[in-house]
């Protein structure tokens, strides 16, 4: 048997449980029956385990894409809009039907989604509904995608991403390009609530900090192997200097016992 552990986000975990329930209700629609003909019906963990089984077989199936982010299955937040302008504002950010999150979680949500405007009477009555708009339009959207080609955040490049206003749009940032970068749905969220920090430079260059302020170097790009991907490395390698041979990788190491002090001294920089 195998057993998945994991944390989701309350907006992503939210999905999967909707997703849990949809495929549930598709597997049991009907009465279970083993096939000895006995009644009983299975418990609700397995139940679960086989929603999500069916969940895998689905994607596999269909091909593992989630699409634009704008085109993808929504969660609906409840934001009061002094928080998405200031987290220290009160208010009271949750999820439909769900749990609360914390102010920065809903300004990163409200970064790339719909957005539906409403104005409530102090009794709780809706006083007005805004039609719903696109925080990122798709033409901005597709732009934005063919300029990063995947997050932006330092050594990452995963292909999805999610549309982040460096400038939020509550606090008057434009939604443009300039003002729009990348980032994966894992480096996503240390922008917004982790207090990692992300500028752009007069240049158009990206820079990201970490919560103490340090630099996070950029890492190069990986190369794009679109010929023969052996004959390119051999020609970098060339290129570098590097000489590789059927001996390159063998180790000279005779069984002798570790210096793990001598190790240490070499190998780390800062040793001496």
């Amino acid at each position: 048997m195998v057993t998945v552990r994991g944390r989701l986000t309350p907006e992503v975990g939210a999905l999967l449980m909707r997703a849990l329930d949809a495929a549930r209700d598709t597997l049991y629609q009907q009465t279970w029956q083993y096939v000895d003909g006995s009644s009983e019906t299975p418990t609700m963990a397995q139940r679960q385990a086989d929603a999500l089984a069916l969940l895998a077989e689905t994607a596999l199936h269909h091909g593992i894409d989630p699409g634009a982010p704008g085109d993808r299955h929504q969660v609906v937040v409840h934001v009061d809009a002094p928080v998405l302008a200031d987290p220290d504002q009160p208010g009271q950010p949750l999820l439909e039907d769900g749990p609360r999150v914390s102010a920065e979680t809903s300004r990163r949500i409200a970064c790339d989604a719909s957005r539906v405007v409403m104005r409530h009477h102090r009794d709780g009555r809706v006083v007005e509904v805004a039609a719903r708009i696109r925080t990122i339009p798709p033409a901005i959207r597709r732009a934005l995608h063919h300029r990063d080609r995947g997050c932006r955040f330092p050594g990452c490049g995963v292909r999805f991403g999610q549309g982040h206003h460096i400038r939020h749009w509550a606090n008057g940032g434009p939604t443009t390009l300039s003002n729009l970068v990348m980032p994966c749905r894992r480096h996503h969220r240390p922008v917004h609530e982790e207090g990692y920090q992300l500028h752009r430079l007069p240049d158009g260059e990206l820079q990201f900090r970490r919560p103490n302020g340090q630099l996070i170097p950029e890492v190069p790009r990986r190369p794009e192997f679109r010929d023969d991907p052996v004959a390119m490395i051999r020609a970098l390698n060339d290129a570098e200097g590097l000489h590789l041979h059927s001996r390159t990788a063998m180790p000279g190491w005779l069984g002798e016992r570790l210096n793990a002090g001598w190790a240490i001294s070499v190998l780390h920089p800062l040793a001496q």
